[in-house]
């Protein structure tokens, strides 16, 4: 058994023991590197003593000290990779927050920025139930010219929306409500197709351009929320 104050040096100095010698598979000692002969005095006093500690202890129990002296360091090492590993996981869980901010926030600004679209569309259709004419309230002719045709947008139409509504039919038909595609056989003021599609406004569409008008100005509304948002969407694709 060892004498407590040998064992209370070995454990004290047991790190540099174990970093003075070479622990061979049994745990035999090798030898001080001699890479260390041009440490100071101080030094050399110093490893000198821990050898002969070292050499103090009976041979069967010197693999049990080193043994120790590398548990040491292994728990020392493991102690740092725990800080490290902690480390990373802060980082990794900081960049992730910030992520899910920066995404929240990108849908609340597409939340709000639809919010106020549906709102604008509101209010010009509410404005059109207050300000505008219906079809229906014009009278029926045998013919109409293209500034007539305008006319009766002009009163159908909010005065907002006017514009963006008079550029999709310059684009469509140019004014045209009796104007039909050859090739697809599209019809009138909104190449609507199936032609058919303005008897949902009424049953003199193809006589009639505020028929028409109606039901262009109903589409527009309905499919894209205001006769803005389908140009917007006429300019992007020439098409709506």
């Amino acid at each position: 058994m060892l004498e407590g104050n040998r064992v209370s040096r070995i454990s004290v100095r047991g790190l540099a023991v174990a970093s003075a010698t070479a622990v061979t598979a049994v745990g035999s000692v090798v030898g001080v590197a001699s890479g260390s002969v041009a440490q100071n005095n101080n030094d050399a006093e110093a490893t000198a003593a821990d050898t002969t500690l070292l050499a103090d202890i009976p041979a069967g129990q010197q693999a049990d000290v080193q043994v120790a002296s590398l548990t040491q360091q292994a728990d020392a090492q493991a102690i740092a990779a725990d800080a490290s590993a902690k480390k990373d996981a802060e980082a990794a869980a900081r960049k992730a927050a910030a992520e899910t901010a920066i995404a929240k926030k990108d849908a609340a600004e597409k939340a709000a920025k639809l919010a106020k679209e549906r709102a604008e569309a509101k209010s010009a259709a509410a404005s059109r139930g207050t300000d505008v004419r219906d079809s229906s309230s014009f009278p029926t002719q045998s013919s109409y010219s293209v500034a007539q045709i305008q006319a009766m947008a002009r009163q159908m139409v909010a005065g907002n929306q006017f514009q963006c509504f008079s550029n999709i039919v310059d684009h469509e038909s140019s004014w045209n409500y009796k104007a039909v595609n050859a090739s697809s056989g599209a019809y009138g003021l909104f190449q609507a197709l199936p032609a058919g599609k303005y008897a949902s406004a009424g049953a003199d569409w193809q006589t009639n351009p505020a028929t028409q008008i109606k039901w262009g100005l109903n589409y527009m509304n309905e499919r894209y929320g205001s006769p803005c948002q389908a140009w917007s969407f006429w300019s992007a694709n020439h098409w709506y």
